[in-house]
């Protein structure tokens, strides 16, 4: 994978809110709070003829578009509306699939604890967890990339640059998703 940008610029705020929800996620406060998302957010999906053609079943990721193209047929796929990485944190290549999961546990990388004092370890599965409703994990060689194609909790980051390099859809949009792509699907990110 190469990376297409090699500005870091980083967003405090999103930093900070990130941090502030790990932890009332991991204390369990966040219902308290009234932070519990009150809806899967927004379906986005939609039907489009590409000009290239792929196996059906292959993922391709426009970045500059901020866009998610599920191929379905000769020419067609669904496309989703999709947060990509922030400026230094983008990337391309070609992956696959590893694994799936349903309300998945996150562990914050190194890489990021560093960036972002004060992460926890794990954030438990649920409503406030970052990756959302859905993970599906891409891995290079057998090996996990550390980026994912998952929910969010922060709606409003769906359609900009926002990620550490992973791809943020609507937790309604990474459920329909997730149904319809399996392991060891090709990805392609451009």
């Amino acid at each position: 994978m190469k990376a297409i940008d090699s500005g870091r610029i980083r967003s405090c705020a999103a930093r900070a809110s990130i941090v502030v929800l790990a932890i009332l996620a991991a204390t369990g406060d966040a219902a308290a709070a009234g932070l519990v998302p009150r809806s899967l957010g927004p379906t986005t999906s939609a039907i489009v003829a590409i000009e290239k053609n792929y196996a059906p079943g292959t993922i391709v990721v426009v970045t500059a578009n901020r866009t998610l193209d599920l191929v379905i047929s000769q020419g067609r796929a669904i496309r989703y509306k999709i947060g990509v990485g922030r400026d230094g944190f983008r990337w391309s290549g070609i992956v696959k699939v590893g694994r799936k999961a349903e309300w998945p546990d996150w562990r914050p990388p190194a890489e990021m604890k560093a960036r972002a004092a004060g992460l926890p370890d794990l954030v438990p599965a649920g409503p406030l967890n970052p990756l959302g409703a859905r993970g599906i994990y891409l891995y290079k060689g057998g090996t996990d990339t550390l980026y994912r194609i998952h929910g969010t909790n922060e709606q409003s980051t769906v359609g900009g640059f926002a990620s550490s390099g992973c791809f943020r859809m609507s937790n309604a949009d990474v459920i329909d998703l997730y149904e319809r792509v399996k392991v060891g699907s090709t990805v392609i990110v451009k």
